[in-house]
């Protein structure tokens, strides 16, 4: 395993959150984020999703607005790392763990054992969550691990995902995006044979 269940959690968060609240391209198709109205339901679904956030609590717009300018800030992280530009990656994570005041704590949950989780400099919704992602990506970029951070190689596709396979082999966001591309070159190769 390459990060803790706690970490791995957060780091599902944050592709999750990147991919749907930010515009770009996904799956060959232009790809327009959730309208502000749209976002609190998605960034409830994503929750609900990944974590043992309590299903029914509503995100309010306020808290969904600032979780979309935390994915930007994220976007613009693994988009740093792809370009190799681990430097801007580190800035950026920087002002966004200063910004949310991350900080670790022991937690005990349903009386599993202690766990460090982390948080915000308040315990909100929309702080805590953004200081999750960020620490799990700050350990991510701190570390070896940096290049396990990726965004898909297919073509209109700028999706990004976590890298856990065994050899570091990953270049798709998905099995779509992969056969996809993998179809597009059999076509090519073959109509170079004609």
């Amino acid at each position: 395993m390459l990060f803790d269940s706690h970490i791995a959690t957060l780091l599902g968060v944050a592709v999750d959150l990147v991919n749907v609240l930010t515009d770009g391209s996904a799956g060959g198709r232009s790809y327009t984020a959730p309208e502000r109205e749209g976002r609190p339901r998605v960034i409830a679904d994503i929750l609900q999703a990944e974590s043992r956030w309590p299903v029914g609590r509503a995100v309010t717009q306020e808290e969904a607005d600032y979780l979309a300018e935390t994915a930007g800030a994220m976007r613009a992280i693994f988009d740093a790392v792809n370009r190799g530009e681990i430097g801007h990656a580190a800035s950026v994570l920087n002002r966004l763990l200063m910004s949310t005041g991350a900080r670790p704590q022991l937690d005990q949950l349903d009386r599993e054992p202690w766990q460090v989780h982390f948080h915000g400099s308040e315990d909100s919704l929309a702080i805590g969550w953004s200081a999750g992602c960020a620490t799990a990506l700050a350990f991510a970029v701190g570390s070896d691990l940096a290049g396990r951070l990726g965004v898909c190689n297919a073509d209109l596709c700028d999706r990004v995902y976590i890298d856990s396979s065994r050899n570091a082999a990953r270049r798709f966001c998905s099995t779509a995006c992969q056969n996809r591309t993998k179809a597009a070159a059999f076509r090519a190769r073959h109509a170079g044979r004609r």
